[in-house]
Formats: structure tokens, sequence, C-alpha cells
């Protein structure tokens, strides 16, 4: 097999059973391994760390698929680890009060994430269920290179019937991959799927909508959401389908107010309100640029008992983060001006590259700008489906918070 050997004191990152070897730390390559190829990955002195997918054109060289010298990397390695990854999902609902409580109901739910890449030690590769329906997303060279394999297996080991690729992540242009949307395995045509999250209805664009047709990581959070909407005038920021809209609609709101760039998202929102009969004339689905509304909002003097602000990822790197501090500042110094006393901002960061202090830091900087006096009542992150592996912190990529305003 094609070895990595690592420079001298480089192996500290995989010694604690991290996933990925930087090009930096790479002293040669003794063979010639192509793309996705599994290769040995050895210390200075040549002793074994690990076994991993080559990815040559990618700053990360090497993505780690085993630490046992004696495992083989092959058809039967990917059963076994998707067969564990689904089982985990199939009993998320035991000892965790949220999960108990039937949001989402117990079991395999219609709508869950099956695979989250490093976390379930397959870099690069999400899988997400919707109902009949696997989205399947290859975002690294060893994963591209066993993309049809890890296909007829996840087949095999669920009842859907339908996968559909959505590898369109940025992130595949680092690995030097092309980037791929379309059907991998169907039996028959579809167009959108519906699943069931904590007793509304949605309709899934697993082709054009964000991500892979649906925010997964967000299902507590909606339910959070939902449990302190009654009674409050709500502005629900970056809405995209709905599913925070309409969670507070079903939670009681007074009204609603809910804005989005895309006409699309804001048609398929509507949709899924009508779906679950909610009460039309208590939301507005306003098309815009957040940050342009809020500032009209300002203006006109308007306010809200809550806002929601969810945007997408500002920083998908830490090199971005300086930058992306910016654009979250701005938005939640706006928020904390446009709300009542007493009010709610529910404030999220998808970003990688802003760690939870750092986000924390900027929000408490917007609060000072704005003049306003606020507490945190409350730490929200991605749902359990999205689990974050001790040897992988990058893997807990969504943070927010329930910030009152009390004066």
């Amino acid at each position: 097999m094609d070895t990595i050997v690592l420079k001298p004191g480089r192996d500290k990152a995989l010694l604690r059973r991290h996933s990925w070897v930087f090009s930096g730390a790479v002293a040669e390559v003794e063979g010639n391994p192509g793309m996705g190829e599994t290769v040995d990955i050895v210390d200075a002195q040549g002793e074994f760390l690990a076994r991993g997918a080559f990815s040559p054109e990618s700053q990360i060289r090497v993505r780690v698929w085993t630490r046992n010298p004696s495992e083989r990397v092959d058809t039967n390695f990917f059963r076994r680890k998707l067969e564990r990854s689904i089982s985990l999902r199939s009993d998320r609902g035991r000892g965790t009060e949220d999960w108990a409580k039937g949001f989402p109901a117990p079991g395999l739910p219609s709508s869950v994430r099956l695979v989250h890449a490093e976390s379930d030690g397959l870099p690069g590769l999400v899988v997400d269920r919707y109902a009949g329906t696997l989205v399947m997303q290859v975002l690294s060279a060893g994963v591209e290179r066993w993309r049809e394999t890890i296909a007829d297996l996840l087949f095999e080991l669920t009842d859907v019937q339908h996968i559909y690729e959505r590898s369109d992540a940025e992130v595949r242009k680092l690995e030097g991959l092309p980037l791929r949307i379309g059907t991998i395995r169907i039996d028959e045509a579809f167009e959108r799927v519906q699943i069931e999250e904590g007793g509304l209805k949605f309709w899934v664009d697993v082709e054009k909508g964000h991500k892979t047709g649906f925010y997964l990581d967000q299902c507590l959070n909606r339910a959070r959401v939902r449990a302190l909407a009654a009674g409050r005038d709500v502005l629900d920021c970056f809405c995209y389908s709905g599913g925070f809209a309409l969670n507070t609609l079903a939670g009681s709101a007074t009204s609603v107010t809910a804005v989005d760039s895309s006409v699309d998202a804001l048609t398929l929102a509507e949709e899924n309100r009508a779906l679950n009969n909610l009460p039309e004339e208590k939301i507005e689905w306003l098309e815009g640029d957040v940050f342009q509304v809020l500032r009209s909002f300002r203006d006109a003097r308007r306010d809200f008992d809550m806002i929601i602000l969810d945007p997408p990822k500002f920083a998908p790197t830490s090199s971005q983060a300086q930058k992306a501090a910016r654009g979250y500042k701005d938005i939640n110094l706006l928020a904390f001006k446009l709300l009542r006393p007493g009010g709610l901002l529910v404030t999220f960061s998808c970003s990688g590259g802003i760690s939870a202090d750092f986000f924390q830091k900027i929000i408490a900087g917007a609060a000072l700008d704005a003049g306003v006096n606020a507490q945190i009542v409350d730490h929200l992150h991605q749902s359990p489906d999205h689990p974050v592996a001790l040897n992988f912190p990058e893997g807990k990529y969504l943070k927010g918070l329930v910030i009152r305003k009390n004066n």
C-alpha cells in the first residue's frame, strides 16, 4: 500500500485521534496514490498511525478511515460504518428528555441525518433522510472513490425508494472535484418530498433547496422557539421554507413577519403554511435583503417581541472570521434596536470559522453598540443526529443564543 510519511513532530493531531492530515505535515509520499485511494500514514520513524483516503489537490491531504492496521477499507468496512451510524439514529429518543417528549416521534423519524461525516467516522459523507428519500453529499476524494459502493449499501440498509445526490457544496472544489447534482438510485420519478416534524408537515425540495433540502440541524431549536412564541409579534429573518416561522404560528404567536431574499423559498414557505392550515392572516411573507429590511424597519420605528436570525454561513473557515464578524454584528445590532423591552432575540451562526466564544463576543458588542442591557437565557446547538466527536471539535458548527432585552 502507498504510504504517507509525516515530518518529525507532526503526528500529534493523529495521536489525539483527529481525522485530518494537512499537506504541511507530509514529509514524503511513498508510491503513486491516486485521487481518493487508500494509503497508510506513518510517523517519521515509520510507525503506523492510521489508514486513510489520499487527496492530492486538497490542503487536507489525507482523511482517516481507520486506526486499526489490520482493518481493510473495503465494502464490508463501509457496511459496518453505515450500519452503526443508522442504528444510532434509530435509538436517539432514549435517554434524551427533549426527544422523549415526542419531538420528533421516537424510533427512526421521517426526517433525520443518518451520517454526519467525520463525527460518524466517514469523513466527507453526509446522508439525510426525508421520508422515503435519501439525500447524499459526497464532499471528499475518499468518499468520491467509494460513491457507488456507498449508494448501493444505503439502498440495501434502508427502506428508501430514492437516493438523490447534492454534491454541490463549494468544498468539493478544494478537493479538485466537480460539483454534481442528480439521481443516484431511484425507483420512480419524483420532484419533492413531504416530511413531518413536531406535528407540522413540510415540503422539502431536495433538488434545488438549501443544503440537502431542509435544515435538520435546527429541529430542537424550532421546538424551543415554538415554546417561546405565544402572544408575541415575531420577525423571522432568513426564513427559507418557513421552519421557524410556522413553528411560531403553531406556538400561538400573535403575528409573524418572515423575510427571505428568495421568491422560490417564500413560495415554498407559503405552501407549507397552507399544508398545515395555519392562519394566513397572521403571517406576512416579505421578499428582501435582510440587512436592508432591518434598516427600513428601524427607520419606520417598527418593533417586535421576538426576532429570529438564522443567516447563511458567513465564514466557512477561520481565515474569514473577522470579515464575517462585521456581518453578524450588523444584523444583531439592528435586531436589538427593533426588540421591545422584554423581547427575545434568537440568533444563530452556522459558520465553522466562528467559535461559540467569538460568536458570543460579537453579540455582546452588538448589544453594547445598540445601548441595550441583555441576558443570555439559553444556549442552542445542533440536534443530536448531528453529533460532535470529541476528537473532531470542528463538527460543532451550529451555535445559537436566546437573549432577553431588558430595557
